[in-house]
């Protein structure tokens, strides 16, 4: 029997961030398992579209064949409450929930509330809710009324990587790793490091710096306020094979992210066996194995410079969090099983 499925995002699923690469990795991981995936770019401006945006993607939507399940990416479904009901009404419709859009930073409390009933409205339509993490599984039980039999928990996989080596002296290796958008703190990062100045370290940068210009353009002003220029490189997106490589090359992994709904460049630096500097934000405590980090409340830009300057200042530490995070990365798994526990949950929403 051939399975059949939709698999509904907003814009292209190449674009350079977390949500896309899982989105990327499960589709492939579907068709390996011989499922047959159409895919479906429901346009740009989510999850505030334009009107035309908006009435194309429900359009596109609606028209797709009624005998197969529709996944669609929540960062689109949250924001188009009437296709959820139209397609609720007669097709398996799941959601994919990497994080509520009314959490994202930088919104004002009317966009955030209007965010939460739409994204409330759309869940209540849906079979299956596929989330991230146990911590977006308890958020939408609690505060978005989604029964806690409908929700599968589906972690991101993680590839088999190499071990984060510590530098042959010189500065300490930082890397971080994320779009340049509020939500990541890059402020809060820059501001925390701006205090070690005394310290040997260099940071490397990297993320997409096409989605948010002003909090690029804060990027590069605070880079410039702080006198930074030659500690501090923006990379942008780079090709997978580098990435992987300055993952390797990094003695800490830092980022000072105000929510994560799972935090995917945490999981990799741990795959890596990269010793962490987070926050508590969101589900970044649940992905970061016991032992392998430090984390500092979110926007605490006196408890996160702290913590990088232990690690910096305390190599045995560091060692010691970085065999943490090795142990830890036993435990992650793969895209292949992610993409099987994916399965699962469409077969269960029958």
């Amino acid at each position: 029997m051939v399975r059949r499925l939709a698999f509904a995002a907003p814009g292209k699923l190449t674009t350079p961030t977390g949500g896309y690469v899982y989105d990327r990795r499960i589709v492939a991981g579907l068709r390996a398992q011989g499922w047959r995936v159409e895919t479906l770019e429901l346009g740009d401006g989510f999850p505030f579209p334009s009107a035309p945006t908006r009435a194309l993607a429900c359009a596109r939507l609606v028209a797709l064949p009624a005998d197969r399940p529709i996944v669609i990416d929540g960062l689109a479904l949250g924001a188009l409450p009437e296709a959820a009901t139209r397609l609720g009404a007669s097709r398996r419709l799941i959601a994919l929930v990497h994080h509520p859009l009314a959490l994202e930073s930088g919104l004002s409390p009317g966009e955030a509330e209007a965010l939460r009933v739409s994204e409330r409205r759309a869940l209540a339509c849906a079979r299956r809710v596929i989330v991230t993490s146990l911590f977006i599984a308890r958020l939408l039980v609690a505060d978005y009324g989604v029964p806690a039999d409908r929700v599968a928990i589906v972690r991101p996989g993680n590839d088999r990587a190499a071990r984060a080596s510590a530098g042959a002296g010189g500065p300490l290796a930082l890397l971080a790793v994320g779009a340049v958008v509020r939500r990541k703190g890059y402020d809060v990062l820059l501001a925390a490091l701006a205090r070690l100045l005394d310290l040997p370290w260099r940071l490397t940068i990297v993320g997409d710096l096409g989605r948010d210009a002003e909090a690029v353009a804060r990027l590069h002003a605070d880079i410039a306020r702080y006198d930074l220029a030659d500690r501090v490189r923006v990379a942008g997106v780079v090709p997978a094979k580098r990435l992987s490589a300055l993952y390797a090359g990094a003695d800490i992994f830092v980022l000072a992210s105000r929510f994560e709904g799972y935090g995917m460049a945490f999981a990799e630096a741990i795959a890596h066996g990269a010793p962490i500097v987070g926050t508590t934000a969101g589900a970044i405590p649940e992905t970061t194995p016991p032992g392998a980090g430090l984390l500092a409340p979110p926007d605490d830009v006196g408890a996160f410079s702290a913590a990088v300057r232990r690690l910096i200042e305390n190599p045995a530490e560091r060692r010691r969090r970085a065999a943490a995070a090795r142990a830890g990365a036993a435990a992650l798994p793969t895209w292949e099983q992610s993409a099987a526990l994916f399965a699962r949950a469409i077969e269960n929403s029958a």
